[in-house]
């Protein structure tokens, strides 16, 4: 984007920077102190909010399917009761000031869980130092803590395979990194994709739908990016869970729907044969009482590069919204105020 583009923070350039970032992360993610070994883990804890919580979320998605124990994220005060000597627990937070990842894992510490910190500094640094726990640093330099996903995404899939819980993830990683730089260069094109679908979806709202537990990471991000980055209501769900429930709201109020909602679906070479069918026969119910319907297909080999990858597009859709409205990405003055409210209560 050019100069005229109101970005205080630096997003674009972070943005820009994702691959780099995820490169970054893989060389502070080698020789961590302290792991347990493989035979002393029984199940996986994520604590995280915000940017920081879909860092669990991408664990999840990706090494979920593969690792032979449970993986939970939690994101909250508390953690499942289930936690002790035998949960491994990523506790991230960007600041290390997250008041909710502070206090589930300090019960988690209390709890003999083994937690590996991923931070950029703050609260969270020094109680690791006093658990006994390793710290993975995150540059404090990422301007919001929703631009520096790759940095705390990947530290976690990197302590995995160390532990030998999720062998080959550093592959997927480069897999992924390979992408994105790939992506980057067509998205940096005029006219591009993400371009052509923030003026598409101009001011309506964006309900966005993915395709299972990847897909359902996906649109999560591209609803929380549209919200933080373009300020603006987004909405997301999943199929096959929105075939259950969601798609009954649709057989109502289509003078209304046509002009407020745009569908945007998120797909990904994963997707069940049954659920390729639902976006085909949902598609055909909305697209009379939606504005518009449109599809974005993810590239890259494998599960880290494909989620990466409709992330980049997502990300890079919501500063095109926000550069269209003149607004600055950035800044998240109503979540600033909140907190202060809450730490005055």
């Amino acid at each position: 984007m050019g100069s005229e583009v109101l970005d205080t923070c630096g997003m674009w350039d972070a943005t820009w920077d994702l691959p780099e970032q995820m490169e970054r992360a893989v060389e502070a993610s080698y020789d961590v102190p302290d792991l347990p070994t493989l035979p002393d883990i029984e199940h996986v804890v994520v604590l995280g909010m915000g940017g920081s919580g879909v860092a669990g979320d991408v664990l999840t998605a990706t090494a979920g399917p593969f690792i032979p124990v449970p993986v939970v994220v939690s994101k909250s005060y508390n953690v499942p009761a289930f936690v002790g000597e035998n949960t491994l627990v990523f506790a991230i937070s960007f600041s290390g000031n997250t008041e909710e990842t502070l206090e589930s894992a300090e019960i988690a510490a209390a709890q003999g869980a083994r937690i590996v910190a991923v931070t950029s500094g703050g609260e969270l640094a020094d109680r690791a130092a006093g658990w006994g726990a390793p710290v993975i640093s995150v540059p404090d330099t990422i301007p919001q803590p929703r631009a520096a996903l790759g940095a705390m995404a990947v530290p976690p899939l990197l302590v995995l395979e160390s532990i030998g819980l999720f062998p080959g993830a550093h592959n997927w990683v480069q897999l992924a990194v390979e992408q994105l730089r790939d992506r980057r260069e067509r998205l940096q094109r005029p006219g591009n994709e993400a371009e052509r679908l923030a003026k598409r979806i101009g001011r309506t709202i964006p309900l966005v739908y993915g395709g299972a537990s990847l897909g359902a990471v996906a649109a999560t991000r591209w609803k929380t990016q549209l919200n933080e980055n373009a300020k603006i209501p987004a909405f997301a769900n999943t199929h096959p869970e929105a075939c259950h429930n969601e798609i009954s709201g649709w057989g109502q109020h289509g003078d209304l729907t046509r002009q407020v909602f745009t569908v945007v679906n998120l797909r990904h070479d994963g997707e069940h044969p049954q659920i390729s069918r639902r976006f085909e026969l949902v598609d055909d119910l909305v697209d009379e009482v939606a504005a518009s319907v449109h599809h974005i297909e993810a590239d890259g080999d494998g599960l880290v590069a494909q989620l990466f990858d409709l992330i980049m597009i997502g990300d890079v859709t919501s500063l095109y919204l926000a550069a269209q409205e003149g607004l600055d990405p950035g800044p998240v003055p109503v979540l600033t105020d909140l907190k202060h409210s809450l730490a005055g209560s």
